[in-house]
């Protein structure tokens, strides 16, 4: 990144978190409001009580001291990331649009469902974007998990506990659920140790909350999830938010799988290792109060396209698809005998097809949170050494057997160059005779679950996809009772 480019964004947050500043200080004070003048090179801002000292003080402060400074922030350190970005909400459009010009991002006419506030998102991401061919994979994966982790709020990682004074503080929220969540340390596809990260969702058994329930598991269900990242980067902690967030609004436990990552691992590591997964909670159900007919799947991106391969080749194992792999192709195939089917899945903007170009390719490839350039780095870590060929079944879920897989609850995102995978493999299911239920969020880009914390529109879709799709499984659920009784 230039030098030129850092001062641009520094210049930036400064004058954002200024403007609240001086915004809240005028609201609690009776003063006059923020009378804000704009151009194409600079915002400035004129209240009688921004004095020459105070700008004095400005240039002697840091960016991170500028933001600790903003009241709202201060107890927040960790999540500096996360309040900055949400705050940048509060701002009034018109700012927002003068900050969204200064950084020459997108433009209301170019992205008409996108407000204001995620244009800036944009915007900065833009600026501060490096070529991935430029860093190193590991470099890049601590560069994912702190800004991921840094979005999300800082509730999501209070752990539950049953001390006196954890329970006293859900006095006023008697019969709410309580998140907790334990890391497990299991075996992957080799042998090898692999972590899981498992959240429970508790519930007080009386009007005091000083005595809990065993984990309360009504719809006897538990999800698998399989987090995003171009089979290169992410990790527990990247998806933290969002699987803390499934457990809670749908009450179902949540088992959050860290597969083996690309390059050291290429292509069908991954897939192998969630199978392996798969194969534990299916074992375990119990411990979770679930059945093992009742396990659903869920992923993002990568993460989504391992949940349908998961479906696919749970339910429809292609011998000779992992006979290429010998031996332990062979192991795998055995084991996919032996499992109980997915109830149902829920893939988030999936890779589905490694090699065709969808009209979305073109329309969504510059600009946004994933580009051309970005799929390019991640294809070739995962493909290029792998021992299968790139067209293959255990790499581009559309050439396998979709007949049978599973009912589907497929979410794509309208401004990802990855959309219209998702709704190709979509209409390929509903051909067969497949359950599916599709939902696009309007003026979302690819991976806009990492901001369901920090974009008011974006979380309420995020609430809604959920809810959605728990609505989706429970229906499932009531249909085989009836079809049983």
């Amino acid at each position: 990144m230039s030098h030129s480019t850092v001062l641009s964004v520094n210049t930036l947050l400064n004058k954002a978190v200024k403007t609240l500043n001086l915004m809240s200080f005028g609201q609690d004070k009776g003063h006059k409001s923020t009378d804000i003048n704009t151009s194409d090179e600079m915002i400035d801002i004129d209240i009688d009580d921004f004095t020459s000292q105070d700008s004095r003080d400005d240039k002697c402060l840091s960016i991170k001291e500028k933001i600790l400074d903003h009241h709202l922030m201060t107890n927040y350190q960790p999540h500096l990331l996360h309040y900055a970005i949400k705050s940048f909400g509060c701002l009034p459009t018109p700012v927002l649009e003068s900050l969204i010009k200064y950084l020459d991002g997108p433009t209301a006419k170019q992205y008409l469902q996108v407000d204001a506030h995620l244009r800036l998102i944009l915007a900065v991401n833009s600026k501060l974007k490096i070529p991935l061919q430029l860093i190193e994979m590991t470099e890049l994966r601590k560069r994912f998990a702190t800004d991921a982790v840094a979005l999300q709020s800082p509730k999501v990682w209070q752990q539950n506990s049953d001390s006196f004074f954890s329970n006293l503080k859900q006095f006023h929220k008697n019969g709410d659920g309580a998140i907790s969540w334990q890391d497990k340390t299991i075996a992957n596809a080799d042998d090898g140790d692999m972590t899981i990260r498992c959240y429970q969702n508790e519930t007080s058994d009386n009007g005091f909350g000083f005595k809990k329930e065993q984990n309360n598991n009504p719809d006897e269900t538990v999800l698998l999830f399989f987090h995003g990242g171009g089979f290169c980067i992410g990790d527990l902690d990247t998806h933290h938010e969002f699987c803390h967030t499934l457990c809670e609004q749908t009450g179902w436990p949540v088992v959050s799988v860290d597969y083996r990552l690309a390059p050291e691992h290429p292509a069908p590591t991954a897939v192998r290792d969630c199978i392996a997964a798969y194969a534990w909670l299916a074992e375990h159900c119990e411990e979770f109060g679930a059945l093992p007919s009742r396990i659903v799947l869920a992923g993002d991106s990568a993460g989504g396209g391992l949940s349908t391969l998961m479906a696919q080749q749970i339910i429809s194992p292609n011998e000779n698809a992992w006979l290429d792999l010998g031996d332990i192709g062979q192991q795998t195939y055995d084991l996919l005998q032996c499992l109980p089917h997915p109830m149902a899945q829920m893939p988030l903007y999936p890779v589905t097809d490694v090699e065709t170009d969808y009209p979305s390719w073109a329309l969504y490839g510059e600009g946004l949170l994933l580009d051309h350039a970005d799929v390019a780095v991640f294809d070739a870590a995962c493909l290029d050494n792998s021992p299968l060929p790139r067209q293959h079944i255990l790499t581009s879920p559309m050439l396998g057997d979709n007949r049978h897989v599973c009912p589907s609850y497929i979410v794509a995102a309208e401004l990802d160059v990855l959309r219209d995978e998702a709704f190709a493999y979509a209409n390929q299911l509903k051909s067969y005779g497949v359950a599916v239920q599709t939902h696009t969020v309007l003026g979302a880009p690819h991976g806009f679950i990492h901001f369901m914390s920090v974009h008011q529109r974006l979380e309420q879709e995020t609430q809604h996809i959920i809810t959605g799709f728990a609505s989706f499984v429970r229906e499932i659920i009531k249909t085989r009772a009836l079809l049983s009784a």
